[in-house]
């Protein structure tokens, strides 16, 4: 089962509609109707009556996503809500780092007074807290200095700034957010391999797939790095669905 991505953007949006000079494209767009005038939508290509958005050159034409750029645009803004999430949670650990350093001793308290309440429960159900991977992970960061809890802080506020960044210009389509999420992503797959030398989960799993797919998707699709033909292919790409806009609803051929 394919999706129509031109009418089911139209359906949410709405169609656009747009009035040519050109009397040859001008005639094939626009019909008379019992209930009046009708003009095609750029998009899907059916009629819709009321006056046009929008008229003037055949070049002139609004650029109007369709197809497979409406589905690109889907998946762009996809991984942009997946970053913003992601950066908003970084966000949130950075903060409570920066907290953790300021009561680090008080905090220190808490844990251990919990501890002791919570070791005889999981002893009952033969699991050793003191030889925990977590609880040994939470005790080594009571032992970081103030200074090095403060730059942990300060390196994930900004990545999670890249991270957001990154989400909007996904969420807009920018071409220099697809070149910053493709390197700032590929940046941390080493480190999310050696994660999973060390660790296997299905969590780690699956956000090393996800990445390793936005990466090659981007830059494929986006033609980045030069990639099939590079920028120019894909500015001509563009170029020619404008053009191309009208006279592919209108049946009629427009020269470059």
């Amino acid at each position: 089962m394919t999706i129509d991505w031109d009418r089911r953007t139209c359906a949410r949006k709405g169609h656009v509609t747009y009035a040519p000079d050109d009397p040859r494209l001008r005639v094939r767009l626009h019909v008379r109707t019992a209930l009046g005038d009708a003009w095609r939508c750029l998009r899907c290509g059916d009629f819709a009556l009321g006056e046009p958005h929008g008229s003037g050159p055949a070049g002139d034409a609004p650029l109007v996503p369709r197809g497979k750029v409406l589905r690109d645009l889907f998946v762009l803004r996809f991984l942009a809500v997946e970053r913003a999430v992601r950066g908003v949670f970084i966000v949130l650990v950075a903060v409570a780092v920066w907290k953790f350093s300021n009561s680090r001793d008080a905090v220190r308290r808490l844990f251990d007074e919990y501890l002791d309440v919570f070791r005889p429960v999981f002893r009952h159900f033969h699991y050793d807290l003191d030889h925990s991977p977590v609880i040994g992970s939470v005790q080594k960061a009571f032992g970081y200095r103030h200074s090095t809890l403060l730059l942990v802080a300060a390196l994930l506020l900004a990545y999670a700034l890249v991270e957001l960044i990154e989400a909007v210009g996904l969420w807009y389509a920018r071409r220099w957010a697809e070149y910053l999420t493709v390197v700032a992503t590929a940046a941390f797959l080493p480190l999310e391999i050696y994660e999973l030398t060390e660790h296997v989960s299905w969590v780690k799993i699956a956000t090393l797939v996800l990445n390793v797919l936005a990466v090659l998707y981007i830059a494929v699709t986006k033609r980045l790095f030069g990639l099939r033909g590079g920028r120019r292919r894909f500015e001509e790409e563009r170029h020619s669905a404008s053009l191309m806009e009208v006279a592919e609803s209108a049946g009629v051929p427009v020269l470059p």
